[in-house]
């Protein structure tokens, strides 16, 4: 396990770089993002260690960040004053000190300011790559381009959002999660009617359907859904995670049927969720119990139910049992672990977290298998 220390800083948000192994981004805020500045790290991964290639300082708290899918030095960072500011790590400070370059990079290459409030995450279209989209405790998700100015499209959740995402599956297919427990899929295809290009709104807080195995599951009272996130196998399962600590999956095929699985196991609420992008069924979970938990959600699904590509579970499931089962948990972080990410390249298992403890932790998913 690899550890680099974000020194008066409390972590936010972790991403590996689509284009590097051994490049991570950070984003961080000092005072846990309640008042102060932000910073946003580039670390790379040497023989000596996580080194600090280069930070960003910023006048507000960064509570996300997003690597841009088209250019390999510029990374996106979502800040606590409602604006989104672009950072290029190629570019030199301009004022050096008489060592040589400085490691805090200068100021952003663009900026964004159109939420009138903290912007709590910041996605990059994965498959249309001049674009990408933002999400706000003021009710709305916008979509950008780092050509223009000004947002393309705003659509209002009207509740507090805080996890927007692209579909890995579509240039068009937008998803975010709020603060009234829902699920709300849209897709930009379609007219920009009174339904601002809502498709799918799903209640998370839903009983699975109906099953004479699953009967002891049911309902539950709507929560905070803090984070989802798409499985890179399937193009129509996702995974939610919520403050009534459970994560559940769901088949956005079948909206009305309920989650797929529900997962019960953190203590405290779930921060961020990760699929795997090696293995279809394999989930990893960041939570204020400060664990981190890889689960399977492919395990105990009796027989005969539909499984998709890569293991994902197809038919519906049970709270700690049949939807899937935890199958590792990393307990190192000494506060709220708020982000997790897997690495692209290589090994199936490494994976980077980040919490409130000031940490940054590289470490292989197998080592705490079975803990």
């Amino acid at each position: 396990m690899l550890e680099y220390r974000t020194r008066g800083f409390n972590g936010y948000s972790i991403q590996y770089s689509p284009f590097f192994d051994s490049r991570l981004a950070v984003a961080s805020a000092a005072n846990f993002g309640l008042v102060g500045n932000g910073r946003l790290y580039i670390l790379n991964l040497t023989p000596n260690g996580i080194v600090a290639e280069k930070w960003f300082d910023t006048q507000d708290s960064l509570f996300d960040l997003a690597w841009s899918e088209s250019h390999e030095n510029q990374v996106l960072a979502a800040t606590g004053d409602g604006s989104l500011k672009l950072f290029d790590i190629g570019l030199e400070n301009s004022n050096p000190t008489p060592e040589g370059p400085r490691q805090d990079g200068g100021f952003p290459i663009a900026s964004w300011q159109e939420h009138k409030r903290e912007v709590f995450s910041a996605h990059w279209n994965l498959m249309s790559k001049d674009t990408f989209c933002s999400s706000s405790w003021d009710g709305t998700v916008k979509v950008w381009s780092p050509n223009r100015p000004t947002s393309l499209l705003t659509i209002p959740t009207h509740s507090c959002t805080y996890s927007a995402l692209y579909s890995p599956h579509s240039p068009s297919i937008l998803s975010a999660v709020s603060s009234d427990s829902h699920l709300r899929i849209f897709d930009l295809r379609t007219p920009a009617s009174a339904s601002n290009h809502l498709v799918m709104r799903i209640p998370i807080h839903s009983a699975p359907a109906a099953k004479a195995s699953f009967s002891s599951a049911a309902a539950t009272p709507p929560s905070e859904a803090l984070t989802h996130d798409w499985n890179r196998y399937s193009s129509s399962l996702v995974a939610t995670g919520s403050v009534d600590r459970l994560i559940r999956t769901f088949d956005t095929r079948a909206p009305n049927q309920g989650p797929l699985a529900v997962l019960a196991g953190h203590e405290y609420a779930v921060r961020r969720l990760a699929w795997s992008p090696h293995l279809g069924d394999v989930l990893l979970s960041a939570g204020y119990d400060m664990t981190a938990r890889i689960w399977r959600t492919s395990a105990g699904i009796e027989a005969g139910a539909a499984v998709g590509p890569g293991g994902a579970p197809q038919g519906p499931g049970a709270i700690g049992g049949p939807g899937g089962e935890e199958i590792g948990r990393m307990n190192q972080h000494s506060e709220f672990v708020t982000g997790v990410d897997w690495c692209l390249f290589g090994a199936e298992g490494w994976c980077a977290s980040v919490g409130w403890d000031e940490r940054v932790l590289v470490w292989d998913v197998r080592a705490f298998m079975g803990r």
